[in-house]
């Protein structure tokens, strides 16, 4: 029997009168992927108001690699909140922050000894992060890279890329922010093969070192080992090791941006394991805390001490509920059975959509590692970005019962962010009615005049 149970046309009735109350009431600039209302949501399934049941596919844009209200997570939660929700870490110690804070140090990669602080989101995590590491080196350069999404502070818009979504407007930003190339493997220009596109990415690091900003003056360089918003884009490993080299080089600070391909994402609890580079701090959030606000920076504990007594803090940051989920979340995260559902989705997205690569050839592209995957649309061979065509998957999808999202620098690519403990057949049923969307909506829009 299909896990797709559909009453009504989505959005619903009620979604749709509820929809209204959010217009009403709710600031129009806050986004929203599909106009529906949940009433509850279990595993990867929602039901909504409507009595509907549609497949989730983007749970959270990757807070939930367990699943929606996962048993353990509800049971840790309930017993926390009968204890104690949040009389405040700055105020009173309790114990499962430093729960939380000893597991992210034994599982960080690094044979060094760990400290960890907690906060509310990611943004907050990367903020602290640069902080500390300016802290530490006395510097106050940043360098980040294109195609980021770090969050939307001050300070992380700056580091942020994608302007007219995330930033028009809002500015001035943050000073001190240096932005450099960081290589796509889809997109190798013309002339060049991947090996040398690749060596040249790597020495622009090295021209940056004159172009853009002294070495003595960088604090830290923040890299996303797999880029999320900007499309889903794996990092080559050896671009890693590169930014790791300079690093050591100039006495900078390199952290990993895990905020959304951590947490189990990628079938490793940290997605820069893959690459086997080691860096200075982590910042970690989403699925850490299986849907409950925390976040956290983990690594060298010379570097998360240096700053003076007082330095750092947050009210909410690391509450006990938090703290809670966390705890079970990390238990089953740190799991290689349940790691092991990663590299099954990666395998079944793989194999359904390179069957759709022979009838659309507008998808350019099937990307990324374990539950944290892509597919890219473009219009010709100079591989122009094709956004009318996602947008309209992305909806179509939903009225079809299965919830994806847009990602990528230009809009032009469909994002996936299962749990990894989704059933085979709830995947294989999502993944095929988005594969039937695709085949649909390309022979719609191909048809159609296309302008570049």
């Amino acid at each position: 029997m299909p896990s797709i149970q559909l009453n009504t046309a989505l959005p619903g009735p009620k979604s749709q009168a509820m929809q209204q109350r959010r217009r009403d009431h709710v600031t129009a600039a806050l986004g929203q992927t599909v106009p529906l209302t949940v009433q509850s949501a279990f595993g990867s399934l929602i039901h909504d108001v409507d009595g509907n049941t549609v497949i989730d596919l983007i749970g959270g844009i990757g807070v939930l690699a367990v699943g929606h209200n996962h048993p353990d997570i509800v049971q840790s939660i309930t017993e926390q909140a009968q204890q104690a929700i949040n009389p405040g870490m700055l105020v009173v110690n309790h114990d499962n922050y430093a729960q939380v804070a000893e597991l992210l140090n034994r599982h960080a990669p690094g044979d060094f000894r760990k400290k960890t602080i907690l906060a509310n989101g990611g943004a907050e995590a990367v903020e602290n992060a640069v902080k500390i590491a300016r802290y530490y080196t006395g510097r106050a350069g940043v360098v980040v890279f294109e195609g980021a999404y770090h969050g939307r502070t001050n300070l992380t818009m700056a580091m942020t890329s994608k302007y007219g979504l995330f930033k028009k407007n809002m500015g001035p930003f943050a000073p001190e922010v240096y932005r450099l190339h960081v290589p796509n493997m889809y997109r190798v220009p013309t002339g060049m093969t991947p090996e040398q596109y690749l060596q040249w990415s790597c020495d622009q690091l090295d021209f940056a070192l004159t172009a853009y900003i002294d070495g003595s003056a960088i604090a830290a360089f923040v890299i996303e080992p797999v880029l999320g918003e900007g499309g889903i884009v794996p990092i080559p490993a050896r671009f890693l090791e590169k930014v790791r080299e300079v690093c050591d080089r100039v006495g900078a600070v390199m952290i990993a941006d895990e905020i959304q391909s951590g947490s189990g994402r990628t079938g490793k609890l940290f997605a820069i394991e893959h690459s086997g580079v080691v860096p200075d701090l982590i910042t970690v959030a989403k699925s850490l805390g299986a849907g409950l606000p925390i976040s956290a920076v983990v690594g060298r504990a010379e570097i998360m001490d240096a700053p003076h007594l007082g330095a750092v803090g947050s009210t909410y940051g690391g509450g006990p509920l938090a703290c809670a989920a966390a705890v079970a979340s990390l238990k089953l995260l740190t799991d290689p059975e349940f790691l092991a559902g990663a590299e099954r989705i990666e395998a079944t997205v793989r194999r359904v959509f390179e069957g759709v690569q022979k009838d659309v050839p507008a998808l350019g592209d099937i990307r990324g590692i374990g539950a944290m995957m892509a597919i890219e649309f473009v219009k010709d061979d100079a591989k122009t970005p094709w956004p009318e065509l996602v947008m309209e998957i992305v909806g179509r999808s939903f009225r079809r019962g299965v919830i994806v999202m847009r990602a990528g620098l230009f809009t032009n690519a469909v994002r996936f962010l299962p749990a990894l403990n989704i059933p085979q057949d709830q995947l294989e049923e999502a993944l095929g009615i988005v594969a039937d969307v695709v085949r649909e909506v390309y022979r719609e829009q191909s048809a159609q005049p296309v302008t570049a």
